[in-house]
């Protein structure tokens, strides 16, 4: 053996332990560790390059998270049995770990670091995705790479009031609170998830539970590099060249004049020419040749100029960009039905953000099916957004869905998802699409959304609305603004990103992006109260709009009908190769599924025409008819014999009516009483002992006449 491994336990509250090993795989990346909890086992690797490319001003980290197949013992399904693009699920881990991971990178590191991070076993119990960013952190931790870390993440969540770290996937099903934390030892760095309308307070207690288990993780990471005696020395950089008399320079002439600039409270267009035209007239005073080996660094400084000027203009003034006070919200417009061909639809604006969002109502057939290790299920709602590059005002070629549009439109889907009544019947598809954006175009897909959904005639509990906070602070004074609903710029020059979502009773989801160390929880606080007035104005306006949700679907919606048979009729009602079912779909107009449930057959049709799916119903019910012995049928005379008359009650089903069971006077003749085709009221009164076929009445509902005297 030609290697020597290390590794280090840590202990959950619960009792159960995650240990994290390192020198036994992957030894050729510049660090790599195994995480290890139950059967559930990652493999986190990272590599970071010695220099950066030139020209790069900024960090570019590469976070990737797979999780085979093998590791579950299942093969992929599909034509292509191996694993493809990242799932939406995978997607948002990456984000989850990147998230919290760039944040504490040197901001002067400029080399390409790519962290990868696989899940090999999955014991079925527990969710690997709550070991991602502590695997990434212990990986970087055993190398020289510069890092303000180490961080980890933990799912926590709320069962019975009681809080569970980094629950089992049938614990998290019970859960009425379930939030990813990501932190160092001193600072709260990512915040991310769901509950069922939770108080400010009791999301500030989950967090805090939750970051004295990160706490532990971190000092494991700690011991283990010490252990493997590695990423005490990090290594040397030099990755921007500077000047710093023009840094001062610029600084000194632009200063005053962007600070000027941005109390102008101009719209985004106006201020960004206004910006541009200073830095222009600055460049001026330099030849072409100069502007080479200047240009590049002035327009750092001067981004640092324009950063500098509007935190003082909103920490001295109390005044933002856009001439708003800190916890003042922009004007808001909204509108519904507005796209007739739709289900539902809303448009939603808040200053020069604005969302057009669209429902679409499908059946069991439109659900999103998922297959991952985690198991195979379909998902009956789901939300997708979309952000051209025209919202901006930028011409940029478009390639296929970006990791931002998949975690914004998760976090819009989580903030209403909870709100959808448990007995719908429909798939719910809700599309937002973002036709102008300068701030929070997640959470105007929030507000959009619910106009939405109850435009479209959807009981949703209760509506939700959605606000993005910021946060100005200023670490040498120890001064501090939070803002209510952040333009663009604000989000860029600030601190914080926080986005909280819910409806007037309680929080629904969250997600939060700190950009400084020591976030203190009476700003936390703060910001959750501020959030909470703010988010109670947004949803006053919204309901001006519409109050509550429409009594009827749009006409143009499809309806839905449920029907349950027993089990030993669905083979019937499909049919030898799907022949029936599909017959019934193409003479009805509708679409019909069904399946097994709880030894049952349920049947969902689908359909517009009512009167189509009226039909099918019917049809239905003829295939998985079953007579029963002392009902009365109204049937139809399909042959006439000497003994007696053969009736169809319901389609293929057919029973005798005995010549003596026609009439109560003696029938000397079947023809005397009925003929083929007459419709007649018989009433099933036994099976025939011998050949179990039906015996069917017409006497038994006859007045029985008295008898006279005589025959007496």
């Amino acid at each position: 053996m030609n290697y020597q491994v290390f590794t280090e336990e840590v202990r959950l509250p619960d009792g159960r332990s995650i240990t994290i090993e390192t020198g036994k795989l992957a030894k050729q990346a510049d660090g790599a560790v195994v995480v290890k909890m139950g059967g559930t086992m990652l493999l986190a690797t990272v590599v970071a390059a010695k220099e950066a490319r030139e020209g790069v001003d900024f960090l570019p980290l590469t976070v990737e998270y797979r999780e085979k197949f093998s590791s579950a013992g299942k093969i992929p399904g599909g034509f292509i049995k191996r694993e493809g693009r990242p799932t939406d699920d995978e997607i948002l881990t990456m984000r989850l770990v990147d998230r919290v991971l760039r944040p504490l990178f040197p901001s002067d590191f400029h080399a390409e670091v790519q962290v990868i991070i696989n899940v090999i076993s999955y014991d079925g119990t527990v969710m690997p995705d709550s070991l991602a960013g502590f695997a990434a952190s212990a990986a970087i931790a055993l190398t020289d790479i510069p890092f303000n870390g180490p961080i980890s993440e933990v799912r926590v969540v709320r069962i019975d009031g009681e809080y569970v770290i980094n629950p089992t996937f049938e614990q998290l099903a019970k859960a009425d609170l379930d939030i990813m934390l990501g932190a160092s030892a001193d600072s709260i760095v990512m915040v991310e998830g769901e509950m069922e309308e939770a108080s400010e307070q009791e999301m500030l207690e989950a967090i805090k539970f939750a970051h004295e288990s990160v706490k532990e993780q971190v000092q494991a990471q700690k011991n283990l590099a010490q252990k493997a005696s590695k990423g005490e020395t990090k290594r040397e950089y030099e990755h921007e060249t500077h000047d710093r008399e023009l840094q001062s320079l610029l600084n000194d002439s632009v200063f005053d004049q962007v600070l000027e600039a941005a109390r102008k409270a101009d719209n985004k267009a106006d201020r960004s020419e206004k910006f541009d035209t200073i830095y222009n007239e600055f460049l001026t005073r330099y030849s072409e040749e100069e502007l080479v080996d200047i240009a590049p660094m002035a327009k750092g400084y001067f981004y640092e100029a324009k950063k500098n000027a509007v935190r003082t203009m909103v920490l001295q003034d109390k005044t933002r960009l856009d001439g708003r006070k800190p916890n003042e919200i922009r004007p808001i417009w909204s509108e519904v039905d507005y796209l007739p061909g739709s289900h539902g639809s809303a448009i939603f604006t808040r200053g020069e953000t604005q969302s057009l969002t669209t429902v679409t109502l499908g059946s069991s057939l439109d659900a999103d099916r998922v297959d991952s290790i985690l198991g195979e299920y379909d998902r009956k709602f789901y939300l997708h957004y979309i952000f051209p590059p025209f919202s901006t005002g930028e011409a940029r070629p478009i390639r296929g869905v970006s990791r931002r549009e998949v975690g914004h439109g998760n976090l819009a889907e989580r903030a209403l998802k909870k709100m959808i009544p448990s007995d719908n019947a429909y798939t719910i598809r809700v599309v937002s699409d973002i036709l102008e954006s300068n701030g929070s175009s997640s959470m105007a897909t929030v507000c959009a959304g619910t106009l939405a959904l109850m435009d479209a005639g959807i009981q949703i509990k209760k509506p939700v609305s959605g606000i993005a906070m910021g946060l100005i602070s200023d670490e040498s004074t120890g001064d501090w603004v939070v803002l209510s609903d952040i333009l663009g710029d604000e989000d860029h020059l600030g601190d914080m990103d926080f986005k909280v979502t819910g409806t007037r009773d309680g929080i629904t989801a969250c997600q939060m992006d700190i950009k400084i160390s020591g976030l203190s929880y009476e700003i936390l606080e703060k910001a959750l109260m501020q959030a909470k007035d703010g988010r109670l104005h947004i949803l006053d306006k919204m309901l001006e709009t519409i109050s509550e949700p429409n009594e009827n679907l749009k006409p143009n919606a499809p309806k839905i009908i449920t029907m349950e048979i027993a089990k030993d009729f669905i083979g019937a009602v499909i049919g030898p190769g799907g022949k029936i079912i599909q017959g019934l779909q193409a003479d009805t107009g509708t679409t019909i599924t069904i399946e097994e449930v709880d030894n049952k057959g349920v049947i969902e049709i689908s359909g517009v025409d009512q009167a189509g799916m009226d039909d099918a119903v019917a049809r239905i019910k003829e295939i998985v008819f079953v007579p029963e012995i002392g009902e009365v049928y109204k049937g139809r005379v399909t042959s006439v014999k000497p003994f007696g008359a053969f009736v169809e009650i319901k389609k293929g089903t057919e029973g005798l009516v005995h010549i003596s069971e026609l009439d109560w006077a003696r029938v000397n003749q079947v023809e005397d009483v009925v003929n083929e085709g007459d419709i007649i009221e018989v009433k099933y009164i036994e099976n025939d002992k011998k050949t179990g076929k039906m015996r069917l009445s017409r006497k038994v509902l006859l007045p029985k006449p008295e008898r006279n005297k005589e025959e007496q």
